[in-house]
């Protein structure tokens, strides 16, 4: 096979039957990686993950027989690789700081011994696919088990012990019908397939992040989707930090999609050094990162995506909760459109391919809760950073992106040139987990926490009605129950939506704190407004002092001690009383 014609990184070869779909090619002499993308009877089209300059006509192009594929085993967990799964350690050593074209860097390192504990013994006979067969500590954090590849079962007839092995080397054989199996430490997924699963269920407990604004207005379930779009500055990487650091997921899968350079340094160095809150233990040992900068090709950022979320699937199949945080969405479109452009595909809106809601569909619906092949429960929740163009919420991405998800967390650039982190618009965003999570948060956050929310944003609804009248005429035209309601929203909006990441005491916020101290505003709103009813002025309310601090009660107030609260609300009600009794 030879190279005929090449317009960047998409290179047409001739003899076309000697290849298959989405197969994986080195092209050039070079032997850069490639996948098959387009058949003709004449010519095969290839896109090619690495630089193609000074590549030309003629040159050698070489099948491997396989789809691009994710090597999946024990070394995953504390690395960082490229859109394809290159390690970037790797490649330094390889090639240097920059890298370099036609490297050649396996995923995994094949020398490293890792100490295999088995999980079967030699009176087990048979094993199907997605089989707990043996683990590893790869971590402090996770334990790695080795599973059956999707697709062998069979009786055993081989097994080695506990011991230290490499991941090439075979630690059980399986006998499919006379077609005999070697397991080994590590196997191999195509990117693009979603990986197999025995059942799939309906999301009904929450990822909690301890961000008060996303699991008190917009929760998002475990195995759900969700999409943070907004414009730059906004805070969509911020946002993204905080979850990966406090979410409660057992792994992350950080990719970084076609982000600026600097960017993505600042996660390469900081993710190292962060420590887990709640192990003390470097949050780098139940996180992967993926990298894919803005001024790698093209293609490469393309297939990013279905590598992040493979690696993610593999874990998932273990029975762990993964959270992928994919930033951004936007990036991963514009690939696609480069792409499609040099095919001379026709353009859809704003020049995007007509089967970008397609693609988009594909990724999001690899998310969700199943059963796993041996019968655990795992789930994948993806998060998406989406970069519209100034801010535009209209444009094709973000408007396709909201068909499949449920969850959407719109940042505005007011409040956050209002330094209001995180900068979630409560009026534009929303959640259709709410309903389905509700009963939990009664259950385990506290009772009555759906109404409480409900409550809490009515007020924000009509503080906003009642900020269009004080824009035209000034707010002493209002009456004092409006007044009121601007007063109680401020206290929503400073004390419990706004959150400090980089304070110690309100960077999390544990569930019952929240419960507590979203009650304690709607209870004041409740004892204010009986007030107002019996003749009282909202200036009266001014002269209580058990209501000072009441906004930063989200700093003085830490985790575990929300015994404070009841103090604290016995002081209103203390003050109220006496207050009341003068307007008897």
């Amino acid at each position: 096979m030879k190279v005929f014609s090449i317009n960047g990184p998409i290179v047409k070869v001739d003899e076309p039957d000697k290849v298959f779909m989405y197969e994986m090619i080195k092209v050039g002499k070079n032997k850069l990686i490639g996948e098959v993308i387009s058949i003709s009877p004449d010519t095969a089209t290839i896109q090619v993950y690495e630089d193609t300059s000074g590549m030309k006509p003629g040159e050698e192009c070489y099948p491997s027989g396989m789809p691009l594929c994710a090597e999946l085993g024990p070394g995953l967990i504390q690395n960082m690789f490229d859109g394809i799964l290159r390690p970037l350690v790797g490649l330094h050593k390889a090639t240097g700081s920059f890298i370099g074209r036609g490297a050649e860097v396996f995923s995994l390192d094949r020398e490293k011994l890792w100490n295999v504990k088995m999980l079967i013994g030699k009176d087990q006979k048979e094993v199907t696919a997605g089989s707990r067969i043996a683990e590893i500590e790869e971590t402090d954090l996770i334990k790695h088990y080795v599973l059956v590849p999707p697709g062998v079962k069979g009786k055993i007839v081989e097994l080695s012990p506990d011991g230290l092995y490499k991941i090439e080397q075979t630690i059980m054989k399986v006998d499919d019908n006379g077609q005999v199996h070697e397991v080994k430490l590590f196997q191999r997924s195509p990117v693009r397939k979603p990986r197999p699963v025995k059942k799939r269920f309906s999301p009904l407990e929450p990822l909690v992040t301890g961000q008060r604004v996303i699991d008190a207005f917009f929760p998002i379930a475990k195995g759900g989707a969700a999409a943070i779009p907004g414009g730059f500055g906004t805070g969509k990487t911020m946002t993204q930090h905080q979850l990966a650091k406090w979410c409660e997921a057992d792994l992350i899968v950080y990719i970084g999609c076609g982000e600026r350079g600097n960017e993505m340094t600042e996660v390469l160095e900081d993710f190292p050094k962060l420590i887990d809150p709640k192990t003390n233990k470097p949050l780098m040992a139940r996180t992967i990162l993926i990298a894919n900068t803005s001024n790698m090709p093209v293609a490469a950022r393309e297939a990013s995506i279905y590598t992040g979320i493979t690696v993610a699937e593999y874990f998932r199949d273990m029975g762990y909760s993964v959270a992928l945080m994919a930033d951004s969405s936007s990036r991963w479109a514009e690939a696609l459109r480069e792409l499609s452009g040099r095919l001379e595909q026709m353009p859809a809106e704003e020049g995007y391919p007509a089967y970008l809601g397609t693609k988009l569909g594909e990724f999001y619906e690899r998310a969700g809760t199943v059963e796993t092949l041996d019968g655990n429960k795992g789930s994948i929740t993806v998060i998406a950073a989406v970069s519209p163009p100034g801010g535009d919420f209209s444009e094709p991405v973000t408007q396709q992106t909201k068909r499949f998800i449920r969850c959407f967390w719109g940042l505005d650039k007011n409040l956050a040139a209002a330094r209001h982190y995180p900068a979630i618009n409560w009026l534009e965003s929303y959640s259709e987990y709410f309903d389905d999570l509700g009963k939990w948060f009664n259950e385990n956050a506290g009772p009555n926490w759906r109404k409480l929310v409900i409550e809490s944003m009515t007020i924000l609804q009509e503080e906003e009605e009642l900020q269009q009248i004080v824009k035209l005429v000034g707010e002493d035209v209002l009456a004092d129950h409006q007044k009121l309601i601007l007063r109680v929203a401020k206290y929503l909006k400073t004390g419990f939506l706004q959150q400090a990441a980089f304070d110690k005491v309100d960077t999390y916020c544990a569930l019952p704190k929240q419960y507590r101290l979203l009650s304690l505003y709607m209870d004041y709103y409740k004892m204010a407004k009986e007030l107002l009813s019996k003749g009282a002025h909202i200036s009266n309310l001014d002269e209580m002092k058990s209501t000072e601090g009441l906004a930063k009660l989200k700093f003085t107030i830490k985790n575990g001690e929300e015994s404070q609260f009841d103090g604290i609300l016995d002081g209103i009600k203390k003050d109220f009383a006496q207050l009341s009794a003068k307007f008897q």
